[in-house]
């Protein structure tokens, strides 16, 4: 996730941004370092001391912040959890000028989120494959983020006047969730394409009751 696309730090603006603002606390290099490891490699296949190498944060302090890596986990997930959405929504918005727009933009930015170099897929869908156990703080954590990126994408399709908004979110949702980990298991960012042409059809279907592509 934190590639130039998602991390402004990679680009000149970010650059820029960071010659005019203060240095990261201890605490948010541990998370970013977490957020990154976690995504790339897994939870489980990363370890506290690759944390504290590669974020340049001696044990000692990783331990005054967070007393277990079960905690840090949870501290990276939400840290994910906020920044992703967060620009997620900013870059729909931005692409979209219309309801519909907005609703077709956000395949559009999952298929430059694909794009990127380093990208590892979902850590909540990673997360939540690693752990099996039904009722756990990070399964919830899991279904919380899930929860909100549904919410706000329900709120788009009542906005463009859709019969069924639920109905239509939870559709253009499990697209969003099925190219996401196609993009990641195949290495094909296309994958964002197939799932716009299908979330064409539903919108439509939703707007006039007929089952039609929209032309562009």
């Amino acid at each position: 996730i934190f590639s130039s696309f998602f991390n402004p730090r990679k680009t000149q603006e970010g650059r820029e941004m960071r010659q005019t603002s203060k240095a990261p606390s201890k605490r948010e290099q541990l998370l970013r370092t977490a957020v990154e490891l976690f995504t790339k490699n897994g939870i489980h296949a990363t370890g506290i001391d690759t944390i504290v190498e590669q974020s340049g944060v001696t044990k000692k302090t990783l331990y005054a912040h967070f007393h277990s890596k079960e905690e840090l986990v949870l501290a990276a997930l939400r840290q994910y959890d906020g920044e992703f959405r967060k620009f997620f929504m900013q870059q729909v918005e931005a692409k979209g000028r219309t309801p519909k727009a907005r609703l077709l933009a956000i395949f559009d930015v999952a298929e430059a989120w694909f794009r990127q170099n380093n990208f590892y897929g979902c850590m909540f869908i990673k997360a939540v494959g690693e752990h099996s156990e039904p009722d756990t703080i990070l399964r919830q954590v899991c279904a919380d983020f899930k929860r909100l990126m549904g919410e706000y994408i329900q709120e788009l399709c009542v906005n463009v006047g859709a019969r069924d908004p639920q109905r239509l979110a939870e559709e253009l949702a499990l697209l969003l969730e099925g190219a996401i980990v196609t993009a990641q298991v195949s290495q094909k960012p296309e994958a964002a394409k197939i799932a716009k042409r299908a979330a064409e059809v539903l919108i439509t279907e939703s707007l006039t009751g007929i089952a039609k592509s929209v032309k562009e």
